[in-house]
């Protein structure tokens, strides 16, 4: 049996939808339980930010997160498959019509993605306060806590809705498929064929 923990939300719901094409039968938890079992599976329903946690440390074989969470976190996962949902990317946003200006003695920025923003400012070897932030991150240009914000953006509408706009793009980001690098030893030929299965789901829609 593989264990295989989902993010609550779409992720999840788009996951189960894979798993019941490839099986033929119907994927879902019941009303607030966050274990669901089959006869091949058991399924954990974590926070986005706990998949790779649990996978990291063997709660969970395989399990399916964002690239931007893997980046963050940098835990030591195997990176199977890059499913192609939950498009999205990383960016940089600032008030409309401000420029990005890397030339400043020292950059403010407000973000929940800490370690992807100080690699990134680093890699330009540009001094970037980093503040950290766990939500409405839109707020912290206009109230000049921050110069500018890294945050994930689908459309850039929330940005737009709080006059900011995206000025440079981090990186892309889309759901990957993980697993532990103990259960990919020991559970190989398991591993391996969902791999497979979900790799040609995915192949079909391209």
């Amino acid at each position: 049996m593989l264990t295989v923990a989902l993010p609550k939300g779409r992720i999840a719901k788009e996951t189960l939808e894979i798993f019941e094409s490839i099986f033929g039968e119907t994927f879902a938890f019941d009303d607030r339980k966050l274990i669901l079992e089959t006869e091949n599976f058991r399924f954990l329903l974590v926070r986005n930010q706990d998949v790779a946690t649990y996978v990291f440390h063997q709660a969970a074989d395989i399990g399916v997160v964002g690239l931007d969470t893997l980046e963050e976190q940098g835990l030591d996962v195997i990176r199977l498959l890059d499913l192609r949902r939950g498009v999205c990317k990383v960016a940089i946003g600032m008030k409309v019509g401000e420029k990005l200006d890397l030339t400043k003695a020292e950059i403010k920025v407000a973000t929940k993605m800490v370690n992807i923003t100080k690699r990134y400012f680093a890699e330009r070897a540009i001094a970037a306060d980093v503040i950290k932030l766990y939500g409405s991150i839109e707020l912290a240009p206009l109230v000049g806590l921050a110069d500018m914000i890294v945050d994930i953006v689908e459309t850039g509408a929330t940005m737009k809705q709080n006059g900011l706009e995206v000025v440079e793009e981090i990186m892309e980001s889309s759901t990957y498929l993980i697993a532990n690098k103990n259960s990919y030893f020991e559970k190989k030929a398991e591993v391996l064929d969902i791999y497979e299965k979900i790799n040609d789901v995915v192949k079909q829609e391209k």
